[in-house]
C-alpha cells in the first residue's frame, strides 16, 4: 500500500519545515538554543524512524542536524532523552491533528471525520514508524511510562472532541492499529484474498475503507465434495 500524498506537503510544511528552518534571533545570524533544540528533535524524528533507540547514533542525528555531538548533549542530555521527546512529539501530533480535523464537531461526525484525516498522518512515513518504534520499544520502562503517558492524552482528547461512549472509543482505536499494521505491511498492494479481506472495512465506513484495494476479487467458491459411491 503506498500511502496516499493528499495534504502530505501542507502536512510537512505545517509541522516539520518550522522546526528545521534556519533562523535569526534578534542579536544575529545564530540559532537560539530553543530553535536548536527543535531542529535536533526534526533530525531525530528522521533517524530514530528507522533505527529505534538502540539502532540510532548520536553521531548520526547530530550531522542530520548540523550541529556537533557534544551540543547535542547539551541540548539532550542522553540518547534516551531525545528518543522520549520524539515518542512525546508523535501522540501530540495526533491529538493536534485529530482537533484540526474535528473543527467544532462533536459525537459521531467528529469521529467519522478524525479516522478520514488519519491518512494524511500515515502520508508521511515517519510518523508511523516513529509510533511502531514507541511501542517496540516499551521494553524499557522508561519508553513504556512515555508511550502510556502519550496515549493516555491522546485517549482522553479523542474522548473529550466526540464524547461518546467507551465502547466506540475503543473501536476506534483498534481500527487505528489495523490500519497501522496495514500501511505498515503494504497490505493493500498485495493482490491476494487474505490481504483484501484485511483491507476490507468492516463495518461498512470504517476508516479501514481508505485503505482497501480499488477492487476486490470475490471469493472462489470452494469445490463440493463428490458424493460417495453407491454400494
Amino acid at each position: 500500500m503506498t500511502p496516499a500524498v493528499t495534504g502530505l506537503d501542507t502536512l510537512v510544511s505545517d509541522h516539520y519545515l518550522p522546526i528545521v528552518a534556519t533562523r535569526t534571533d534578534s542579536g544575529g545570524g545564530r540559532m537560539s538554543a530553543e530553535q536548536r533544540r527543535a531542529s535536533v528533535l526534526a533530525a531525530a524524528v528522521e533517524e530514530f524512524a528507522h533505527g529505534g533507540l538502540t539502532g540510532t547514533s548520536t553521531e548520526s542525528i547530530a550531522e542530520r542536524a548540523g550541529i556537533s555531538q557534544p551540543y547535542l548533549f547539551r541540548l539532550y542530555p542522553t540518547k534516551k532523552a531525545l528518543f522520549l521527546a520524539v515518542i512525546d512529539d508523535v501522540f501530540r501530533r495526533t491529538a493536534t491533528h485529530f482537533e484540526r480535523a474535528a473543527g467544532e464537531l462533536t459525537g459521531e461526525a467528529a469521529l467519522e471525520t478524525m479516522k478520514e484525516s488519519y491518512q494524511e498522518l500515515l502520508a508521511d512515513p515517519t510518523y508511523l514508524l516513529n509510533q511502531l518504534q514507541a511501542y517496540s520499544g516499551c521494553y524499557d520502562p522508561d519508553i513504556q511510562v512515555a508511550a502510556r503517558n502519550g496515549f493516555h492524552r491522546l485517549w482522553d482528547t479523542v474522548i473529550r472532541i466526540t464524547g461518546l461512549p467507551t465502547d466506540e472509543i475503543r473501536l476506534f482505536f483498534a481500527y487505528g492499529m489495523l490500519i497501522n499494521i496495514i500501511a505498515a505491511m503494504d497490505l493493500a498492494v498485495i493482490d491476494e484474498q487474505w490481504a483484501q479481506m484485511v483491507c476490507t472495512p468492516t463495518p461498512p465506513g470504517s476508516a479501514t475503507g481508505a485503505l482497501k484495494p480499488a477492487t476486490l476479487k470475490p471469493a472462489a467458491p470452494r469445490p463440493e465434495a463428490p458424493e460417495p459411491p453407491t454400494p
